[in-house]
């Protein structure tokens, strides 16, 4: 009885373990994506940006 208790609190303690470490990590992954979420808005932005400028530079092109 006392050896399984025993074992019974070591899987305890190994699933809280778990539990605390998924949950950092779930925590840095959020994080992360916020992070890469708004890199790739300003790319996006960037991206933009230079195809209005390329567009208006063939508009000044004269007709071949």
């Amino acid at each position: 009885m006392d050896a399984d208790l025993t074992h019974l609190e070591a899987q305890l303690e190994q699933l809280i373990s778990l539990y605390t470490g998924l949950k950092a990590e779930n925590r840095d992954l959020r994080a992360r994506v916020v992070k890469l979420e708004s890199d790739n808005r300003a790319l996006a932005d960037k991206v933009s940006y230079a195809t209005s400028k390329i567009e208006a530079v063939l508009e000044q092109l004269p007709e071949a």
